[in-house]
């Protein structure tokens, strides 16, 4: 693969999202491989053919500090595979705080590190039902529209909460750099380019320009701007909105051929899951699961956290009784924002001497503790989903998983991978990150079944 072929590199700033952005990608016809490590040359090499490359990593839960220490260092190395788009992925939702997740950080971390004279963003993915319009980011819920800072999960998130609606004001206390609005009725009217022009002459430094997308008219010329104004290279923050948007582009000139449909994939007697996430849309699936013939197990998270190592080997233990039972196993720490055990959490973690990110981190760890051991356990276990963008990272992070690949659509966001390992009891494992707002009701179902929802 010459860096002439790539037509995007991004870094995802969790493993769920960064999953998203693979299926966008993937399911363009764009051949896409996600790392979970820093990718070089003999690594691309085993992937023939690629024209896109993700990073996978942890910035959503971190500090600018970490960024700065460890965000900066991989984004100079994604921008050194020469891709003319340099992509940092963010959730559709926007997640981000000056203190957690900033997402303006990002963009000044990776701004100089490519040539261009704007820093698009595009955050509307309308598959994903997210759409941004006049700069408000607004998301589907249970059927009903909510702008984000109404939204019943987002407006309560408890680390970042939504209390602005106006992306140009939520990202502004991150980042002291212009922000300008290419808004959707302007895309409407065909006056995107002039704006454009007009917020980039407005100034010799380096702006973000939000680009509205409210349907597919405005997905696509959202990806007309971005790819027509790359110019030697830009810089992005955006969600996989942004992958959706170039590929309607790339489809509509013939850059990128229509694709061919994917497999299918083929159902399983049994899988295993693990959650971490506090999301109601993923309360409601476990909820599902446990009426649907699943084998649900609580943590404890008074005595998880109190570093009562009995806790994990109770959660395998019944794990693999479950199995033998011919059931799927479902092993969480909560059922929702509004679970006694949520409300709970900080009450623990200070009784453990934590604070909420290092207990936070101390249940993403077990709950990998939890599937790797129930993985070792059960090797003819070929199937696995994990639910919450933390939760993934540390799962995906402790399976010793090199790489994935895109194998079949489930829910949209939330696809089907395939494994590629240097461990052979690793390599080939089936996949599925899911973010907390991800699948409908049946979705873990869906997983064990191999249905596309």
């Amino acid at each position: 693969m010459s860096k002439s072929d790539l037509l995007l590199a991004y870094y995802g700033d969790d493993f769920t999202g960064s999953t998203d952005a693979l299926e966008a990608l993937t399911t363009a016809g764009v051949p896409t491989v996600l790392f979970f490590e820093t990718p070089d040359a003999q690594a691309l090499s085993c992937f023939p053919g690629v024209r896109a490359v993700g990073m996978a990593g942890h910035a959503r839960g971190r500090s600018p500090q970490w960024m700065r220490e460890h965000l900066a260092p991989a984004l100079a190395a994604l921008a050194r595979l020469g891709a003319p788009i340099l992509h940092y992925k963010v959730c559709s939702t926007f997640d981000s705080s000056p203190e957690t997740g900033s997402i303006g950080c990002a963009i000044d971390l990776g701004v100089p590190l490519m040539p261009g004279n704007w820093s698009p963003m595009v955050v509307g993915a309308p598959r994903l039902r997210r759409f941004t319009a006049f700069g408000h980011l607004f998301a589907i819920a249970d059927g009903e529209g909510f702008r984000l800072d109404r939204h019943p999960t987002m407006s309560r998130h408890p680390v970042t909460p939504m209390g602005e609606s106006d992306l140009r004001l939520h990202l502004s206390a991150q980042t002291g750099r212009r922000i300008g609005l290419v808004d959707f009725h302007r895309l409407k009217q065909g006056d995107g380019a002039a704006t454009l022009r007009t917020i980039r002459e407005e100034g010799d430094d380096v702006p973000v320009v939000l680009i509205d997308v409210l349907d597919d008219d405005t997905l696509r010329e959202a990806g007309r701007l971005v790819w027509e104004g790359r110019g030697d290279g830009l810089f992005t923050a955006s969600s996989s909105g942004l992958q959706y948007a170039l590929a309607a582009h790339w489809h509509a000139t013939g850059l990128v051929p229509a694709p061919e449909p994917l497999p299918e994939t083929s159902k399983v007697e049994a899988i295993a899951v693990v959650s971490g996430s506090c999301s109601p849309v993923t309360a409601a699936q476990i909820e599902w699961a446990q009426a649907n013939g699943f084998a649900a197990h609580r943590l404890d998270i008074p005595r998880l956290l109190g570093g009562d190592a009995a806790e994990i080997a109770r959660a395998v233990e019944s794990a693999c009784e479950a199995w033998a039972r011919g059931q799927s196993p479902l092993v969480f720490s909560a059922m929702g924002p509004d679970d006694p055990a949520v409300r709970a959490f900080e009450d623990a973690a200070r009784a453990a001497g934590l604070d909420r990110a290092e207990a936070a981190l101390r249940t993403g760890r077990a709950l990998a503790q939890v599937m790797c051991a129930i993985l070792d356990r059960l090797p003819q276990l070929r199937r696995i989903a994990v639910a919450g963008g933390d939760s993934s990272g540390e799962v995906a992070a402790a399976l010793g998983v090199q790489a994935l690949t895109m194998t079949a659509r489930l829910a949209p966001g939330a696809p089907l991978c395939r494994a590629w390992s240097r461990d052979g009891k690793r390599d080939g494992l089936e996949i599925v990150l899911k973010g907390g707002q991800m699948g409908n009701t049946g979705f873990f179902g869906a997983v064990r079944d191999g249905t596309a929802t």
